[in-house]
């Protein structure tokens, strides 16, 4: 029972983050409905089998099971991750990414740096997004235009800040405001 209590706290802990990050990126709704398939039985319920409260469960589960099915589940609902931006290419009949729209980008710049602070407590800093993004970027299979703005904007991040980051983020929306999905 415990740790279904201390799962839930730490989804609506991170939901609430990114939410507040997403307002002052200019997506608010993109915020409030983020990871809603948290609270889904598939994911929940292995959330709670699996809960450490330093890491996402899913690792848990996948060096449990070999895989998780709660990660297939919810990278498949949530057009912030990366993974869902893949589809067969036509001319080579494989499995390719695809760029990922701007609003999508920038809610997953938000999820990164809620997961970071969720998961460091009083020791994040605004380095530790980049730093877990670069550490997994040899073996990400993510189009290369969503890789180097996902990057640039850590980078901006780390070196001047949040505030800075959400206002050019928030610029970035607007520019892009017509980009299809």
């Amino acid at each position: 029972m415990i740790n279904v209590i201390r799962h839930f706290k730490t989804i609506t802990y991170h939901k609430y983050l990114v939410a507040v990050h997403a307002a002052k990126c200019g997506i608010l709704f993109q915020g409030l409905m983020h990871d809603m398939s948290k609270y889904s039985p598939v994911e929940f319920w292995a959330g709670v089998k699996y809960y450490k409260g330093t890491k996402s469960p899913n690792e848990a589960e996948r060096a449990d099971k070999g895989y998780s099915l709660a990660w297939m589940h919810h990278k498949g609902r949530n057009r912030h991750h990366f993974e869902y931006w893949s589809d067969y290419n036509p001319k080579t009949k494989e499995i390719s990414a695809v760029k990922m729209p701007v609003k999508f980008v920038v809610e997953m710049l938000c999820d990164r740096i809620a997961a970071s602070k969720v998961y460091q407590g009083k020791n994040y800093t605004n380095a530790h997004p980049i730093e877990y993004f670069l550490k997994g970027k040899a073996r990400r299979k993510i189009h290369p235009e969503t890789s180097d703005l996902i990057e640039q904007l850590l980078c901006m991040l780390a070196e001047k800040g949040e505030k800075y980051t959400f206002s050019y983020a928030k610029q970035l929306i607007k520019k892009n405001k017509h980009e299809k999905y």
